[in-house]
């Protein structure tokens, strides 16, 4: 089995930028969403960093580059759909995921299993295997002063079979 870590931020859009804010692939009702190349889903984002990592595939920035317009406003549950399949080439399989969510606001409670639906429906999982927090830091540093948010995700893997000489590397 192999465990990664992934942390994402992203600040705040100005209000006239008029971007949604997303968080595990859900719209989030809020008057700011995240500034960023793509659709700035930090959640989603974190995930994809961990699984990636658990696997040793580098990371979300060297296989979606913002650099590259193709990926300009990219939904990043898409992302983590192509993350999931990469994956899958590589013989490795999501045996759970968990993160959290820093935020100061808005409130996630409510839309915590909405966004366990459709993170694990990226990722073909059960949404059993994903757990979603959220926290906020009591008004301290950057999510605090409510100039963005930020996620923090680990992700646990297993080999879908085991290679001819017995080991997985």
């Amino acid at each position: 089995m192999r465990i990664g870590i992934g942390i994402d931020t992203h600040a705040f859009a100005p209000a006239e930028a008029e971007r949604p804010l997303v968080l595990g692939g859900v719209l989030i009702p809020y008057e700011r969403g995240l500034a960023g190349h793509s659709d700035a889903d930090v959640l989603a984002h974190a995930i994809a960093d961990a699984l990636l990592g658990a696997a040793r595939l580098g990371d979300i920035g060297e296989h979606f580059p913002d650099t590259d317009p193709a990926f300009a406003g990219a939904d990043s549950l898409e992302l983590l759909r192509q993350v999931g399949a990469l994956l899958g080439v590589h013989g490795w399989k999501v045996q759970d995921v968990d993160s959290v969510v820093i935020a100061q606001e808005p409130k996630l409670a409510p839309y915590r299993e909405q966004m366990r639906g459709q993170l694990a429906g990226a990722l073909g999982i059960e949404p059993a295997q994903i757990g979603v927090k959220a926290t906020t830091t009591e008004h301290l540093g950057f999510e605090g002063r409510q100039e963005g948010i930020t996620a923090h995700a680990v992700a646990l893997l297993e080999p879908r079979s085991a290679s001819p000489r017995g080991k997985h590397f």
